[in-house]
């Protein structure tokens, strides 16, 4: 009898460990469920991937579609232009007919438009100047030159993305226009249309092709035309942009003289100063400036803001 209790009580123990272990397999299945992944879902999910990527690629085609376009337009532009016969110049200087040199406005607004030159002795990069900038929230015009592009290719796309500044053209050698041969500081001019043509046009293409972006202005190398040339660039689509304060001499100020002659500023005013030549004091010279010129109650804008006279 006492064995067949010992045995029962020996079953009933091992019934309880099952059920315990039942219950914990239960457990443990009931909180981790596993779904099984119908067929159809599994389509769904690859065909959606398949679409993602088919958009993307349909884009990036669309997009390289669209550019081809514009760089067609550009060359079809400059083929049109070299066709046209222009008469002869009598005016060469930075301030002939169609120039223009400020913003129509009275309201108090400046534009600081900033030459990056190129070339041997102007292929520097003002970090200075431009940190300013930027660390005040302050927007310019950028005029660049196809060289110091080159030579600054990173500083350029990287400038080209910050939408406190426009990227714009300063030419493709740095050259004068004229359609005659004349010089401007010891640099000799374009003296054909189609050097005035590949002067311009050239760099127009090469910013689009980086950016994205056809400039709406163009300033010659030493800011000198003759009125023919004018007309040319008009034709091909740009506006040329000179100024009313030399703001820096070429970069050749000092910082009192900077300060001394951006302070000529009035409203509506385009100052011309230089981006490419870190070891002058533009940059300090632009700080005491600008800070000044605020105070005053001006304002920073960009050219396409306003119209131009």
């Amino acid at each position: 009898m006492s064995k067949l209790i010992g045995d029962e009580n020996k079953m009933g123990k091992t019934l309880g460990v099952l059920l315990f272990i039942l219950l914990i397999t239960f457990g443990c299945s009931s909180n981790s469920p596993v779904i099984q992944e119908k067929p159809e879902d599994s389509n769904m999910k690859n065909h959606s991937v398949g679409n993602t990527s088919e958009v993307d690629e349909a884009e990036e085609k669309a997009e390289e579609v669209k550019k081809d376009e514009q760089r067609q337009g550009i060359n079809e532009l400059a083929l049109e232009v070299s066709g046209k016969v222009y008469g002869d110049s009598s005016q060469f200087s930075e301030y002939v007919s169609g120039v223009k040199t400020r913003m129509d406005t009275k309201e108090k607004v400046i534009s600081l438009t900033l030459d990056a030159c190129g070339g041997e002795f102007g292929s520097g990069y003002d970090e200075k100047l431009i940190s300013f900038l930027i660390e005040n929230n302050i927007k310019a015009d950028l005029f660049v030159n196809a060289r110091w592009i080159d030579a600054q290719y990173e500083a350029f796309l990287e400038l080209s993305q910050n939408p406190l500044f426009t990227i714009q053209n300063h030419g493709t050698k740095h050259k004068p226009l004229s359609t005659s041969p004349r010089s401007a500081w010891g640099i000799a001019s374009t003296s054909t249309k189609e050097e005035i043509i590949g002067e311009i046009m050239d760099n127009q293409l090469k910013i689009y092709d980086i950016t994205g972006t056809i400039p709406k202005y163009f300033r010659s190398g030493t800011a000198f035309y003759d009125e023919i040339s004018v007309q040319i660039a008009e034709d091909l689509g740009v506006q040329i942009v000179n100024f009313d304060v030399i703001g820096d001499g070429g970069a050749t100020f000092t910082k009192q003289e900077v300060v001394q002659e951006m302070l000529k500023a009035q409203p509506g005013s385009i100052i011309i100063l230089h981006m490419n030549q870190p070891e002058s004091e533009t940059a300090e010279g632009v700080k005491e400036a600008v800070a000044s010129l605020i105070e005053q109650g001006f304002s920073f804008v960009h050219l396409q803001d306003y119209e131009l006279e």
